[in-house]
């Protein structure tokens, strides 16, 4: 196949890409733009791992072709470095015991930002409908769950 420019903007940064017309966002993250953090677990779409924000909703960047993204704004989980809900997130989830092994956790991290933003008075119900998509084999929920109902509580508060 002939690859073609796709040109994208990956956590600020402008970039110009060549890729063949069926490479996933994924793909292009990590092989391309050597950005590691978004992980591919089941190349399905259904297990969130690879979960990145495509201007600014979240998305499965496995089953997303990198062309569709074109003009797109990108945001993997090395672009939340100074994003003060993520780092509230992070605490929270070393805090709640929320990670184990991690290969789940930057696309958790993904989705949990989104809850606290679209949804500041979730419950524990919602949070846990709202996690369907992201599955974590290590930890059960529990911990994930108390870690973002605590970030919603703080954010509450003040």
């Amino acid at each position: 196949m002939t690859r073609r420019p796709i040109t994208l903007t990956v956590n600020g940064r402008a970039e110009t890409v060549l890729a063949e017309p069926r490479t996933h966002l994924a793909d292009l993250l990590r092989g391309e733009l050597l950005l590691t953090g978004t992980h591919i677990g089941c190349e399905h779409g259904v297990c969130g791992a690879c979960t990145v924000e495509v201007d600014g909703a979240p998305a499965r960047s496995c089953i997303l072709h990198a062309g569709a993204c074109e003009g797109s704004g990108i945001r993997t989980i090395e672009g939340f470095d100074a994003d003060p809900v993520m780092a509230a997130l992070r605490e929270a989830f070393s805090a709640e015991h929320a990670l184990q092994c991690g290969y789940c956790t930057p696309g958790m991290l993904v989705t949990a930002r989104d809850i606290v933003l679209r949804l500041p008075e979730a419950d524990e119900a919602r949070v846990r409908e709202e996690l369907a998509g992201n599955l974590c084999r290590c930890t059960g929920y529990r911990g994930i769950v108390h870690a973002i109902l605590r970030v919603l509580a703080e954010r509450r508060a003040t």
